[in-house]
């Protein structure tokens, strides 16, 4: 006769919460309608319930039923707590979507928005294949690392102010595996060398301080400022300096591309007149907005 022995492991029973994913979803939107609109507050509810239990949005409606651990509520309820405090989603989770690629964000980076999608797509239809393009203002990387994923012959830098922010952009482009050379460079001080970029993109600080009551919470308590706002007296400065240095560093017919204050694209097409430019389109987003700026060296 063979003996076998037996070790005895203690069996550890997983305490439930007794909520299940759905109930818990109708108890987020309940909890949060007194600060967001329903139409966020769905959406928010999807994204935790994804990144806390590690689901798609297919397994996520086949475990609507299934109850939540104590840990995964914990965390649940932490989060809806940030988001009473007006803190963004994308911050929360730690991610967010842009151009159909998923970069991480973090309170020292702007949060990539729609619109600047739709100038990234402006610049990939546009085909600049085997050209040098510099995205000044990087933040997250967003722009430059979208553009060099769609037109991967195109060699792309990108330049910021932040150390946080070029450390944020830098860990996206290893994720998505997409060579991009970023640079601590303060654009307000840069004196132009014998570097030549055939386009120059920029996304900078547009946002008056007039208009900052027109903005959420979320955005001004929480997005970093110094990527946001300009002053009143000199609203223009960054595209300003961008443009002057566009003289020094673009080739003839070399190009600029905005994202633009929608309340300034007159005030933007007479100073790039002035500056020498030629061919300046302006173009609405999806909103019908002034959004997006192109303009030619003369």
């Amino acid at each position: 006769m063979i003996h076998r022995s037996f070790v005895i492991l203690p069996f550890k029973i997983q305490k439930m919460s007794g909520t299940t994913i759905q109930q818990f979803s109708s108890k987020l939107r309940s909890e949060l309608k007194d600060y967001y609109p329903e139409l966020e507050i769905r959406p928010m509810a999807k994204l935790l319930l994804q990144h806390v239990l590690k689901a798609d949005n297919t397994q996520l409606l086949m475990m609507s039923n299934e109850l939540l651990d104590d840990t995964q509520l914990t965390q649940l309820e932490s989060h809806i707590d940030q988001l009473k405090h007006h803190i963004p989603i994308q911050y929360i989770i730690g991610t967010t979507e842009f151009y159909e690629l998923e970069f991480m964000v973090n309170p020292s980076v702007l949060i990539p928005r729609p619109e600047t999608e739709e100038l990234v797509h402006w610049i990939i239809n546009d085909n600049h294949q085997n050209k040098k393009l510099l995205d000044i203002g990087t933040g997250s990387g967003c722009i430059a690392i979208s553009l060099k994923a769609n037109l991967p012959d195109i060699i792309v830098s990108g330049w910021d102010i932040s150390e946080a922010a070029l450390k944020t952009a830098k860990s996206n482009a290893k994720q998505l595996k997409q060579d991009v050379n970023f640079q601590l460079i303060d654009i307000l001080k840069h004196q132009a060398g014998d570097e030549i970029f055939d386009i120059i993109v920029s996304n900078p600080p547009y946002v008056r301080e007039l208009e900052k009551k027109m903005m959420e919470a979320n955005v001004l308590k929480h997005e970093p400022n110094s990527a946001l706002f300009v002053s009143d007296n000199d609203p223009l400065i960054f595209y300003r300096t961008i443009a002057q240095l566009g003289q020094k560093m673009l080739p003839p017919h070399g190009l600029l591309y905005f994202e633009i204050n929608e309340y300034l694209s007159k005030e933007m097409t007479s100073m790039l007149h002035e500056l020498g430019y030629k061919n300046i389109v302006c173009r609405k987003d999806l909103n019908g907005k002034d959004r997006m700026m192109k303009a030619q060296k003369g």
